[in-house]
This record gives C-alpha cells, structure tokens and sequence, in this order.
C-alpha cells in the first residue's frame, strides 16, 4: 500500500486533536496521486474529498491493498510497515503544538523525491516521497 501522510516540521500529524491535512492542494494532489487507484482513509476523513470515490473504512490500514493509496491522518503506521511500498509526506514549513507524531523513523527509509509547491494555508508545503 502506498500511504500518504500530512506532517509537520517536528512530524507532527495533528495539534490540539485536529488535523493538518485541510489544505486544498494537498488534496487535490492526494487525488491526483491516487486517480484509477483505491484511495482508503477513515470514515472522519471522508468528509475532506466531497464527491470523491474514496474508500472509507475504520479498518482502512488492513483492508487495503497492493498499489492501493490510503490517507493517514493519526493512525499508527508502524505496524504496517512491512506492507508500506511508498510513504507520501506533505510537510508543512511549520512546527505545531503536536499531540500525534508519525511513528516511522524516516531514517529508515530511502528519499526518493521532493518537490516543494504553494499551497492555499502555507506559502510553502513540501512533497516528500519515500521507499523503504
């Protein structure tokens, strides 16, 4: 599976119980990203792709397939990591208050691309994409 993740400069995933994933662009890339392909996510999450076919499912992490995108946004991703075949980072240009950090050590992983873009909330967001 092929996870994409919002985080920011400290690896933060949420502050103050709220997400970070609400800019526009990282949607519409996350989209993008995963057109023709199952994008899994929370039932919570849903609500941020209006009209968009995703999947949501409170088990997305053990539904989803090879090739297939999920949208983490809080979720412990460890347990997964032997079936993750591409990690997708959106970084912001930011350190929030964080109370949920990604539990991967991006050490771990080998940076494969990185492309910074203007968002809607952020002047500067960063696509990070890694493999293990």
């Amino acid at each position: 599976m092929i996870v994409i993740v919002t985080l920011d400069e400290a690896g933060g995933m949420s502050f103050n119980g709220r997400r970070q994933s609400r800019d526009r662009a990282v949607l519409a890339q996350a989209l993008q990203l995963a057109a023709g392909k199952a994008l899994w996510m929370a039932p919570e999450s849903a609500p941020l792709f209006p009209g968009a076919p995703v999947r949501a499912d409170a088990d997305f992490l053990d539904k989803a397939g090879p090739g297939e995108f999920c949208w983490a946004e809080g979720q412990a991703l460890r347990p997964y990591a032997e079936r993750i075949e591409k990690l997708i980072c959106f970084r912001w240009n930011r350190r929030y208050p964080g109370d949920v950090f990604l539990d991967l050590p991006l050490e771990d992983w080998r940076l494969t691309e990185r492309v910074d873009f203007l968002g809607f909330s952020h002047e500067k967001i960063t696509r990070e994409v890694y493999v293990p």
